[in-house]
């Protein structure tokens, strides 16, 4: 057949062609939009743009519907490397925890048993967590239990800037290394691109092993990327443990007079839950270098050394995802008293907002505690455009001054406590690797709630009409920036 006759079928049949293909690849999207949206009205949103107009609909659905997220995610990570398994010896028995919570916390137990049920994790006795606040009181304690390590140092962070702070870890990293201490770093891409040039070169050239988390070729300055380890941990001789929500850059030491100042918390941790910490940092070197840490140099045998119940979360977009928006929703409905929150960015979901109404419907005091200075303009124009679903029932919505504080808490009932590196918004929820504690101890939460009262007498609360009272410019900035919430 000639081509001149092939060309002819063509254009008698190419009408009918497309017209089947209009009607295939939409029915096809559609079907792939009513299996994997979750969410009805998402489902039912989708299908109506893909067939009102079939061909941009399809192409948005394929460009933007669908979640790629924790494929990739599965995918680089899914051959993981076998890290040393949990310590069973401090699991905490359920005589000891319902020991520890009564008389007046037995509800917690449950709360306890759903994040067992969620990590796949024993809750550990014996440990001793000590609250720093910012990087004055952070960032000494680091540094000394760098100088004072004899056997290894493990350290993962998500900015690592070369400032005078930076420097001061190469050097103390530097030095552990002198002495012969196995030294890791881990440092994500981006925020290994805080600063130029960047501390990677500078710990190379001081002998210390680092290493990148996914590296790409994204820019630092876009604050909105996928996939990146927003994790903080520090563990010395697989004894000492610090995580929390400090990064490694001088903002947050205000002893040095920095021109952008960061408020923080974090957090020294001895016991065997320091066995978590390093888990999950052995498991995300592994990744990124494919070294196996093990051994007793790395997973020693530790003694209980302290009162606090405690376990470590870990999340992201792989296997752990969900892990801590479900751990966050049974801590709101198992809440009867009180409920403290510090966080920097808060865009929570729609169950979220739900479950932080009914507490406070069901008389459940609920306090949010947020930086009326932000460092992410997007994000702030876009919570504040949903405060209204918190405040409307009953929810406290508190507003701290400059300077922007990044600290990330939780306390229920004052007992439990809740701290890491996870926000409250869709990229810690749903699209970065988080590490978290949870606690069960009562000293350790008043001491925190003292923080936090100390925190709300210098805070404004802001209330509906506030919210309602925005100029019309104001409002439509910020409902717009609310409808890139999932991407924030």
């Amino acid at each position: 057949m000639s081509a001149e006759t092939l060309w002819q079928y063509w254009l008698a049949f190419w009408p009918h062609v497309t017209a089947v293909l209009l009607f295939i690849i939409p029915l096809v999207t559609s079907c792939h939009a009513v299996l994997y949206k979750r969410d009805t009205r998402a489902s039912l949103g989708w299908v109506g743009l893909i067939w009102l107009v079939p061909a941009v609909g399809t192409m948005l659905y394929v460009l933007f519907g669908i979640n790629r997220i924790q494929r990739k995610a599965l995918l680089l990570r899914g051959d993981k490397v076998e890290v040393e398994p949990a310590p069973t010896s401090s699991a905490c028995s359920e005589r000891l925890l319902t020991e520890k919570l009564a008389p007046d916390a037995g509800h917690l137990e449950t709360l306890a048993q759903l994040v067992t049920q969620i990590t796949d994790k024993r809750l550990l006795y014996g440990n001793r967590v000590q609250p720093l606040i910012g990087g004055d009181e952070g960032y000494p304690a680091m540094l000394d239990a760098i100088a004072g390590a004899k056997r290894t140092v493990s350290l993962a962070t998500y900015i690592f800037g070369r400032d005078r702070v930076g420097l001061m870890f190469v050097e103390a990293l530097q030095r552990a290394r002198e002495r012969g201490v196995e030294v890791r770093v881990l440092i994500d891409d981006i925020g290994s691109r805080y600063t130029f040039p960047s501390v990677v070169g500078a710990l190379r050239k001081a002998g210390v092993p680092v290493e990148r988390f996914m590296r790409g070729l994204m820019p630092v300055w876009f604050p909105y990327t996928n996939l990146r380890c927003h994790r903080k941990v520090l563990v010395v001789d697989g004894q000492v443990g610090f995580t929390g929500g400090l990064n490694i850059r001088e903002g947050a030491y205000t002893q040095l007079k920095p021109r952008d100042m960061i408020q923080d918390l974090h957090f020294r941790i001895t016991g065997p839950v320091v066995a978590h910490l390093q888990q999950v940092f052995a498991d995300d070197w592994a990744f990124s270098h494919g070294e196996r840490l093990s051994g007793d140099a790395w997973f020693p045998d530790i003694e209980p050394d302290g009162p606090v119940l405690a376990r470590g979360i870990t999340h992201g977009p792989d296997e752990d995802l969900g892990k801590m928006r479900l751990t966050l929703l049974g801590a709101l409905a198992c809440s009867r008293r009180k409920v403290a929150i510090m966080t920097p960015y808060f865009l929570p979901d729609e169950a979220l907002v739900s479950a932080l109404n009914v507490a406070a419907l069901r008389g459940v005091q609920v306090d949010i505690i947020l930086p009326r200075k932000n460092n992410l303009a997007l994000v702030k124009w876009a919570s504040t455009a949903m405060l209204w679903q918190v405040l409307e029932h009953g929810c406290n919505v508190w507003l701290s001054p400059p300077p922007f504080d990044h600290s990330k808490l939780m306390l229920v009932d004052g007992i439990w406590t809740l701290f890491g590196s996870s926000n409250w918004d869709p990229r810690s929820l749903r699209l970065n690797f988080e590490f978290n504690v949870e606690c069960y101890d009562r000293e350790l939460a008043a001491r925190l709630d003292e923080h936090v009262q100390q925190q709300l007498s210098k805070s404004e609360r802001i209330t509906l009409a506030d919210v309602d009272g925005r100029v019309l410019p104001v409002r439509l900035r910020d409902g717009v920036a609310r409808l890139m919430s999932p991407y924030l």
